[in-house]
């Protein structure tokens, strides 16, 4: 028993080890490519050489050529390809149409301009996705997008090798799809917001259209039987059991499919999630009957899990969109859990993104088929444009491009999901990395669009409490005289928890994952020493709320006029203090879902303005909490103007010592 011991003990360092030596070469490896273009997703196998190439004049030397086989790569062939550039050629393969457009992607990252001549940057790359389906899913029913937005999305997800768009096209705002046969689901008096405003059919093949050009299979989703106000309100039907539900819908499923034929549009998704009241309750049989109809014309049923069980249904695929959700035994499955952007602040989601192991795998294989990253948009907009302005929508996308074309290749577990991992793992100097890499993609390729990203893994914090404060978060704790070592208070010695590293920094998160604290409720005090090699004026984004733009203002009513939020924490630099944004929507309740959002997040207002000193600077954070608000965090980072976007400051060095 002894001996067993001590082997499985060994096996365990061992395992350790190899994992360790894997980070670290990985680390090492990108290091070395830090004079060389940025790629984003990285591929799986690249070798620089140093040798680049020059575009004008030896265009005939750039060869596109389709071969038989790829013998070097074993998943997920369609997609793969083997690109060689030296100072002779670019010569890039693949075994179909769709390989040589994903390399083409990665020949247009790898294109940069020297003297005002263009080149390719030298190297050798061997890559192919980690899984089958890489997604990305935009709710077009409660906030109508134009073609012209949803076009530029696409855009985005072709450059960055994503190969599905779900196209949630029904919910209770809006039948956003024209149907010939009952033209009166597109009729304004059906809509509850944008009224009238709906796809055409002729638009609607135009986006697939679009869509298949660029190697993305298009995913329509008529989402039943919940989230059928609109639905209802069209045929005057009062609830979803009633007999007149089955035959239209089994017609709408005719003409969908008759639209568009399966090679271009082989998914149709179901919903059946959320069915929550009596009058959204199926008869019995009408989901069987439609996820027949669906097959008999050769087409994939896609529902979501958690969601209505469906009798002698052996071959659907599962959409997972909550931790509730679980795969069914044999199907195969997408993972849409913990990516939902509309949750998700820009900084801890980037990270959170980052680390997300979609389907508890490396890779994809039979059922395993890959994920969707999705923008749930809920909350009344004041015009369309606000999707991308306030919610993380590009930094998020290329992340999970990262994540869903690479995989990866450790189980982290939920460790890193809300706060960074600290400098001594080599983690950290991965997701640096990457960051160094989104951030050259934020100036090099977003210039005219929101991207609402600075880096932040050198920021750090030091952390102290939770102090009681008995219900009143007003109580004043004697961190707010002078920062000391430690503190007793009521018997109790407080120490500060550091390091901490992050521009947002997550106390306690609001899905459960290990955090700094797992308290409920009490007031926390954060301090960081920002040194600055001038006297200036900075911008700062400071929030201690991310508001989630679904759902209404969840996490109680918004603040008053002087809080920076209801549980009114403050800030102080150099020990003065900060005052809050003049709020345009101050004092609003909970649930205000018909009220569009202006300046709420910090990263869609103005940022605020802070002085900074010559030499070191002292910030202090006051961050109570009183256990019924959905977020307990903060967010401190200077930033400074770039058109549509922010940037780092420059010069600034941030330490969690007490500095002089």
């Amino acid at each position: 028993m002894k001996s067993r011991s001590v082997k499985k003990w060994c096996v365990k360092v061992i395992g350790t080890l190899v994992v360790f030596l894997w980070l670290l070469q990985n680390v090492l490896a990108k290091s070395k490519t830090a004079d060389n273009p940025a790629l984003i997703p990285m591929p799986q196998k690249i070798t620089w050489n140093n040798q680049n190439f020059k575009i004008e004049g030896n265009e005939s030397r750039i060869i596109h050529r389709i071969v038989h086989k790829l013998p070097a790569i074993t998943n997920n062939q369609d997609e793969a390809y083997i690109l060689k550039i030296d100072a002779d050629s670019v010569i890039l393969q693949a075994k179909t149409p769709e390989g040589i457009y994903r390399g083409q992607q990665t020949i247009k990252q790898l294109t940069f301009t020297e003297n005002g001549k263009q080149f390719v940057a030298g190297c050798a790359i061997t890559d192919w996705p980690a899984f089958q389906i890489r997604g990305f899913m935009q709710d077009v029913s409660r906030n109508f997008q134009s073609l012209a937005l949803l076009k530029e999305q696409i855009d985005v997800m072709a450059a960055y090798k994503f190969n599905t768009f779900h196209f949630h096209v029904t919910d209770n705002p809006g039948w956003r799809l024209e149907s010939k046969k009952y033209p009166q689901l597109s009729a304004a008096s059906s809509m509850s917001r944008r009224p009238g405003m709906y796809y055409s059919q002729e638009e609607f093949l135009e986006l697939i259209n679009y869509c298949g050009e660029r190697y993305i299979t298009l995913i329509p989703e008529f989402d039943i039987p919940g989230h059928c106000e609109a639905f209802r309100k069209a045929f005057a039907i009062d609830s979803m059991s009633d007999v007149r539900v089955k035959p239209i819908l089994l017609d709408l499923i005719d003409e969908l499919c008759q639209l568009v034929p399966k090679e271009k549009m082989p998914y149709i998704h179901l919903g059946t999630d959320e069915v929550w009241s009596k009058h959204e309750r199926p008869a019995d049989g009408l989901l069987e009957a439609i996820v027949e109809r669906v097959k008999s014309h050769n087409r994939e049923v896609i529902v979501w899990s958690p969601g209505q069980h469906i009798e002698n249904d052996n071959t659907s695929i599962t959409q997972l969109w909550s931790s509730a959700g679980k795969p069914k035994e044999g199907h195969r499955y997408i993972d849409s859990r913990l990516n939902y952007l509309n949750h998700l602040d820009p900084l801890a989601g980037v990270a959170q993104l980052y680390f997300d192991r979609i389907c508890n795998a490396p890779k994809g294989d039979s059922l395993r088929l890959g994920g969707i990253l999705c923008c749930w948009n809920d909350n009344n907009l004041n015009e369309e444009y606000d999707i991308i302005r306030q919610n993380p929508v590009y930094p998020g996308m290329l992340t999970y491009s990262e994540t869903s074309w690479k995989g990866q290749l450790v189980d982290f577990g939920d460790r890193f999901l809300a706060k960074l991992p600290s400098p001594e793992n080599p983690l950290y100097k991965e997701f640096q990395e990457f960051e160094e890499r989104l951030t050259d993609h934020r100036d090099r390729y977003f210039q005219d669009k929101p991207f609402p990203y600075v880096k932040q893994s050198g920021i750090v914090w030091k952390i102290i409490g939770p102090f009681d404060h008995k219900g009143d978060v007003n109580q004043i704790f004697p961190v707010e005289n002078s920062i000391q070592d430690n503190y007793t208070i009521d018997g109790k010695k407080f120490s500060w928890i550091s390091p901490n590293y992050g521009g947002t920094i997550h106390v306690r998160h609001f899905f459960g994952f290990p955090s700094l604290l797992t308290e409920k409720q009490g007031t926390v005090y954060a301090t960081t020493n920002i040194w600055s090699p001038k006297n200036q004026e900075v911008g700062c984004w400071i929030g201690f709320h991310d508001w989630s733009r679904s759902g209404g203002r969840r996490g109680g009513p918004f603040p008053q006029q002087g809080q920076w939020h209801t549980t009114n924490p403050k800030v102080w630099v150099n020990h003065k203090v900060i005052l809050p944004p003049v709020w345009k929507n101050s004092g609003l309740e909970a649930k205000s879902e018909e009220i569009p959002f202006t300046d709420e997040n910090y990263f869609f207002r103005a940022p605020t303005t802070i002085l900074l000193k010559k030499g070191w600077n002292e910030v202090l954070l006051k961050v109570p909490h009183g256990g019924s608000s959905w977020k307990w965090m903060f967010t401190f980072v200077p930033v400074k103007p770039d058109g549509t976007n922010f940037r780092e400051m420059d010069g600034l060095k941030y330490s969690d010592k007490i500095e002089n």
